[in-house]
């Protein structure tokens, strides 16, 4: 099935049985402007109706609202299904904290994590600027609360990655306890998937061209200039 609300869908949520597929490959954020984006509010109504044991939950995200992120992780989070994050391209930001959701979080061989601080804009006086950087590190400790259920990694380390605002690999992010497994690469080659394969193929099949006749030996080019030359003889006489 499709959740929409009266005007457009925001994410793509299909099911099958006992099993749902939730899609969010678009922003994370309060303000539903485009048709991929997703907010807390949608989404969770949704997950909440879900009558689902598995709940497999499909992530290419450059991120968005810090609130936003934390609502639909916890969702999730909440639901007495299993959960299982996938990230299929980039899991950034917010979306990195989507994908921290999962009792399986699974890598795709291309694919990123991106973790980092929170940030705003802020204008006002000296007061005003330092209570916004105080805010910030507030913030901030929600996100790193959901990285340290799942990552293995000391308090130091883990602020660094976000103070480096860290791009993670796949085999990074197992290692750190960000992610469960690395999806393998197919290995079986169908016609579909490699018209190399196919050219290769008929290339090596095609049929060779007749080799050439060997050329003639001593003994049948004297026999031949011995006719020749018998005939030319013949011809004058």
């Amino acid at each position: 099935m499709k959740y929409r609300n009266q005007k457009k869908k925001y994410f793509s949520l299909a099911s099958a049985g006992r099993t749902a597929d939730i899609f969010i490959f678009g922003d994370i954020t309060s303000w539903e402007w485009l048709e991929s984006d997703v907010s807390s509010y949608t989404l969770a109504r949704a997950v909440q109706d879900l009558d689902a044991d598995q709940i497999n939950v499909h992530i290419n995200s450059y991120g968005g609202e810090v609130a936003e992120g934390l609502a639909i992780c916890n969702s999730l989070k909440n639901h007495p299904a299993r959960v299982r994050t996938v990230c299929d391209g980039f899991a950034c930001s917010a979306a990195s904290v989507v994908f921290m959701a999962g009792d399986e979080r699974v890598m795709n061989p291309a694919s990123l994590l991106m973790v980092h601080n929170a940030w705003t804009n802020a204008s006002g006086n000296a007061r005003e600027l330092r209570k916004a950087a105080d805010d910030l590190d507030v913030i901030t400790s929600a996100s790193v609360e959901t990285y340290k259920a799942r990552a293995n990694l000391s308090d130091g380390e883990l602020a660094e990655l976000l103070d480096n605002e860290t791009w993670i690999t796949p085999a990074d992010a197992v290692a750190w306890g960000f992610a469960t497994e690395v999806l393998e690469e197919p290995q079986a080659e169908t016609a579909s998937q490699s018209a190399r394969a196919a050219v290769f193929q008929a290339l090596t099949t095609a049929e060779k061209p007749p080799a050439p006749p060997p050329p003639p030996r001593p003994e049948e080019k004297k026999d031949l200039s011995t006719f020749l030359s018998a005939l030319t003889k013949g011809g004058k006489e």
